[in-house]
C-alpha cells in the first residue's frame, strides 16, 4: 500500500462487518476457591456472549496446563498479553484480587474501556 492510502488495522476493518463482536477480557478472581471461581468465570463469559461480545477468560484456559502454584507469573504474563488484544476489560464480582489489580492497571495504561459488574451481573455506574 502506498503512502497516503488508507490501511486500517485488521481490528478496525473488522468493525465494519455486520456481525462484529468486540473482544472483551473477563477479569474475575481465580485463586482461593478455584472451583467456585471457575464456575463464576464461566457464567461471566456466557453473559458476555449474551451481550454480543467475544469473551477472553484466560483463567478458564491456562489452568488446564499451567500450575497455579508454580507457574503463576508465567500465567499472568500470558494474561496481560491477551488483555492487550481486547477492546474492553470487564471486571466482575465484589472482590478485586492482586492479579485483577494488575489486569486493571494494564488496561488503564492502555486507555481501554473498563466496565464493572457485580457478581449478579449488574453493571455498576462507577469503578472501584
Amino acid at each position: 500500500m502506498g503512502i497516503g492510502k488508507f490501511n486500517p488495522t485488521p481490528h478496525e476493518a473488522l468493525k465494519g462487518i455486520r456481525d462484529y463482536r468486540p473482544l472483551v477480557y473477563v477479569c474475575s478472581p481465580f485463586s482461593g476457591d478455584t472451583q467456585a471461581n471457575t464456575e463464576k468465570a464461566r457464567r461471566y463469559s456466557r453473559y458476555a456472549v449474551d451481550c454480543g461480545a467475544i469473551p477472553i477468560a484466560p483463567h478458564l484456559l491456562f489452568p488446564q496446563f499451567l500450575s497455579e502454584d508454580t507457574e503463576r507469573e508465567l500465567a499472568m504474563l500470558m494474561d496481560l498479553v491477551l488483555l492487550t488484544k481486547c477492546e474492553q476489560l470487564w471486571v466482575f464480582g465484589n472482590e478485586v484480587s492482586e492479579g485483577m489489580r494488575r489486569e486493571i492497571g494494564k488496561a488503564k495504561k492502555k486507555h481501554m474501556t473498563i466496565r464493572y459488574f457485580t457478581e449478579d451481573l449488574k453493571e455498576e455506574a462507577e469503578c472501584r
